[in-house]
């Protein structure tokens, strides 16, 4: 997900969506650890949104709270 569509999300819908990337992100460790999924890179590209998504979040709650 791309930084300029994070920023158009409400705080309640990076908080929705933070949590859903992190559920994912353990849902693909397991079945890496399982040896079901094959493509591991996937988790870095989660944990790069996640962190994104985060990044936007912080930012906007310290401007709401300004």
């Amino acid at each position: 997900m791309k930084i300029a569509e994070i920023r158009k999300l409400s705080t309640k819908e990076l908080t929705s969506e933070s949590t859903k990337l992190r559920e994912e992100i353990a849902e693909m460790r397991r079945r890496i650890h399982t040896g079901e999924a094959q493509n591991v890179r996937v988790i870095r590209t989660k944990r790069k949104d996640l962190a994104r998504m985060l990044t936007v979040l912080s930012e906007a709650l310290i401007k709401e709270a300004k």
